[in-house]
């Protein structure tokens, strides 16, 4: 049995987050100038907002605080997928290593949600 997290750190669905915004940023690195100010910018701002948000949730209060940041990382993920997709569209660069690690966070995330939802408050 895993020990509970003291921190957001501490949390393997942040750690994978975390994980895919760094390659986020590699692989956007390697954009056309001109996307600086539109896809570049959108994806970074998109992969941050996953983990942000789950270290925003993990020191919210109340389980409906918590599932709400929760709820804005999910939706972040989603967008990431979209630019991911747009991105391999484009052109821009191979996708599959971006993709692999959005897919874990994408369980581990729904599985956290999933515990906190059943969790007794």
């Amino acid at each position: 049995m895993r020990k509970p997290a003291k921190t957001f750190q501490d949390l393997l669905v942040w750690q994978k987050a975390h994980q895919f915004v760094l390659e986020a940023y590699k692989y956007t690195n390697e954009f056309p100038k001109q996307e600086l100010y539109g896809l570049t910018s959108q994806f970074r701002r998109a992969s941050i907002s996953i983990a942000a948000n789950i270290a925003e949730g993990f020191k919210k209060r109340g389980r409906k605080d918590t599932l709400r940041f929760l709820n804005i990382s999910h939706g972040s993920l989603e967008e990431c997928r979209y630019y991911i997709i747009l991105s391999n569209d484009l052109g821009y660069g191979e996708t599959e290593k971006l993709k692999d690690i959005l897919q874990e966070v994408s369980k581990l995330l729904a599985g956290y949600t999933k515990a906190i939802q059943n969790s007794v408050s």
